[in-house]
């Protein structure tokens, strides 16, 4: 009957009592009284005041300010212990005291909140827990008084302990979970930065962090991780690392986006937005934590939409990385809009509305992770593209360098021959120009000598018949006074005259004049073969093809040779029947006597080693053309020195003993006259010369 009697009297006053049993119990049903900060009322005037408003099934959330909330329960303990666990789900309250009255009188008094001392806590942890007692069977009013910076959204639960430490189990899974996201995320785009040095994985790599400690703060896991009893962070955590995240992830997103490439006048708007967190930063550190939050709240719902709006220009102007990122920033922007709208109490607060925030933000990183993959594949092939069209490129360039290189290495090759051909012009111009200046000084040397001598030989030859004559007259006309003598002298002067015969050895005298003429005859006539040869050779007036006979050339040749010529070497001449052959005479004696020469210091210098040196001239007709042959048995020529013999300036003998010009020259008179010189040698058997002529050069072979 009391217990009816209670019941009336708690009905009449409001609500009927939550009735804890040993199940959990939502204190789903309380009233609240709102006190402004500079108010203050002790549990003493609570008790008795009469403006408390009732909610039933409703979570209020009283906005962010400095004002003070109280908050009345009615609670009947028919469960079978005093003890129970009063869990306040947001750890972001600043400081709670919660009182335990029955019946006008305050039983119990306990305190909680962030700013408590986290070792003092009934069961340490981020979350608010009170361990109160309560009187079984009986009705016992809860007073909870709230004073926080931050969002005033309080819902709690009393149940015991196993069901409170099965809610923080399942907070803090859920907690690992995402930092092991965030870690994994972190890791990786760590390594890829240190592997690739692109700024853009360091900027994601310091948001993953700053995300991690923004979202680990909101929950209160950085007060039980990281900074336990530090009142200045556990109050100012939230706003700043908030505020340094969304200015990192705007970085991230004028770096990722090239905004400033491509939407310039809309990137300069994000200098505005630094302007506004670097305030609520500033003011987060030396004033007010409050009007920082409440400015937050604000700035984040436009930043956002500003964030989408500058993404999607981006891609509408064609680049594909911002997909990803406008995937990413939605989610993102849900969460905050969610999030937001909770904190302001817009809409109802909920499990989804308190970890809103932590989801939206694990996903963000995650997809912004994908973006950065993305983006990197689309470099690549971007990259590959740009490396194939540059190969084709370079294959182009290679084909046309290739092109080039054979016109230029043809023109090259042109310009050669034409530069060999010249210097081979240069050399023949060159030896022939020696040769004729050779010739010419030679010719004008034999040609002089030749006039010289033959004046005085001419005289002595002409003198040489009437000295026979007159010595015949003379010898007459001794014979004459022999004969006469014998008859007409006296035997006395026949004896005289015979004396002076014996005395003066007449008759050997008259023998030797005899052979003296002889010799004086034989003489002249050698001498006037050798002027004969000089004259034939140089030919120095001859300047135009004349038809020669080659025979005498070449024993006009000899015949100059003949003092040169030691006497061990035998000229062997096996001449043909040759016709007269149309040539420059003073030319082609040069050649005879050049290849000669040859052939005569090549026997002398081995003329002890050869058992019988000889040089063999043989000539025969062949139809249009005659061949002179000139073949020594002397030591020959090696297979290297036979390829260089006809080169300007090239010689074998020691210097002093050669110019390098003589088969030069040789071989360039032969080409004049279209004929052909070959060389035929052995080491150790002799060499052949085989000059070959036309018989006819200019004129018509039946004039």
């Amino acid at each position: 009957m009391k217990l009816v009697i209670l019941y009336l009297l708690v009905f009449l006053k409001g609500f009927s009592p939550i009735q804890l049993t040993e199940e959990p119990q939502d204190l789903n049903s309380y009233s609240y009284l709102i006190l402004d900060k500079d108010e203050t009322l002790s549990i003493e005037g609570v008790l008795v005041s009469n403006d408390f408003i009732d909610l039933e099934n409703e979570v209020k959330n009283f906005g962010i300010n400095n004002d003070v909330v109280w908050l009345k329960y009615s609670v009947l303990n028919n469960s079978s212990s005093e003890t129970k666990f009063f869990y306040i789900n947001n750890p972001s309250l600043d400081s709670l005291q919660l009182y335990v009255a029955s019946e006008g009188e305050v039983l119990k008094q306990y305190s909680g909140g962030r700013l408590e001392d986290y070792n003092s806590k009934p069961i340490p942890s981020k979350s608010i827990i009170f361990k109160i007692d309560l009187p079984q069977g009986q009705v016992s009013d809860l007073y909870l008084r709230v004073k926080s910076v931050n969002k005033k959204i309080i819902t709690s639960t009393i149940s015991n302990r196993d069901f409170v430490e099965g809610l923080i189990n399942n907070e803090n899974i859920f907690f690992g979970i995402f930092t092991g996201v965030i870690l994994g995320l972190f890791f990786y785009n760590l390594f890829l930065y240190f592997s690739v040095k692109d700024k853009l994985y360091l900027i994601y790599v310091i948001h993953t962090v700053l995300v991690w400690f923004a979202q680990s703060s909101i929950l209160g896991f950085t007060q039980e991780l990281i900074w336990q009893d530090s009142v200045w962070l556990n109050l100012r955590s939230g706003v700043i690392f908030s505020s340094l995240v969304s200015m990192v992830g705007i970085w991230f997103l004028r770096v990722f986006l090239s905004t400033k490439s491509f939407i310039p006048k809309i990137d300069s708007g994000f200098y505005y937005i630094y302007g506004v967190y670097f305030f609520i930063l500033i003011n987060a550190f030396f004033f007010s934590i409050t009007v920082s939050y409440q400015t937050l709240l604000v700035t984040q719902s436009i930043v956002v939409l500003y964030v989408l709006f500058a993404a999607f220009s981006v891609l509408k102007l064609g680049y594909r990385p911002a997909r990803y990122y406008l995937v990413a920033w939605s989610i993102f922007m849900l969460g905050i809009f969610l999030f937001v709208l909770s904190e302001m109490g817009l809409i109802p607060t909920n499990n989804l509305t308190a970890y809103i925030m932590p989801l939206g933000s694990a996903l963000e990183v995650v997809l912004l992770s994908f973006a950065l993959a993305d983006k990197i594949n689309i470099l690549k092939k971007e990259k590959e593209s740009e490396q194939l069209e540059r190969l084709r490129v370079l294959k182009e360039n290679e084909s046309l360098i290739r092109e080039q290189n054979t016109l230029l290495e043809d023109k090259v090759r042109l310009r050669t021959d034409e530069l060999e051909q010249a210097l081979r012009n240069l050399q023949n111009t060159q030896s022939q120009l020696v040769s004729q200046e050779k010739m010419a000084s030679l010719g004008q040397l034999t040609a002089g000598i030749a006039h010289e001598i033959n004046n005085p030989i001419n005289f002595v030859s002409s003198n040489i018949m009437p000295l026979k004559r007159d010595v015949a007259d003379i010898m007459e006309v001794i014979e004459f006074y022999r004969n006469t003598a014998n008859n007409e002298f006296t035997p006395e002067s026949i004896k005289k005259a015979k004396r002076l015969e014996e005395d003066l050895e007449l008759d050997y005298v008259l023998e030797e004049v005899d052979q003296l003429l002889k010799g004086m005859e034989e003489g002249a006539k050698r001498t006037v073969e050798i002027v004969k040869g000089l004259r034939l050779f140089s030919r120095v007036d001859e300047q135009d093809i004349k038809k020669v006979d080659l025979h005498d050339g070449i024993n006009s040749t000899l015949i100059l040779l003949n003092s040169s010529i030691p006497g061990k070497i035998r000229i062997v001449r096996e001449f043909g029947e040759l016709p007269m052959v149309e040539c420059l005479a003073g030319k082609i004696n040069q050649v005879f006597m050049n290849i000669i020469n040859n052939a005569v210091h090549a026997l002398s210098d081995h003329i002890d080693e050869i058992n019988d040196p000889k040089i063999e001239i043989r000539t025969k007709s062949l139809g249009e053309a005659v061949v002179v042959e000139i073949n020594d048995n002397g030591p020959g020529m090696p297979e290297h020195v036979r390829q260089r013999i006809f080169e300007p300036f090239f010689t074998t003998k020691s210097v002093g003993k050669g110019t390098g010009l003589g088969l030069s020259i040789v071989y360039s008179i032969i080409e004049n006259h279209k004929g052909t010189l070959e060389v035929e040698t052995e080491v150790g058997k002799g060499t052949t010369f085989i000059i070959t002529l036309p018989i006819y050069q200019s004129t018509s072979k039946y004039e």
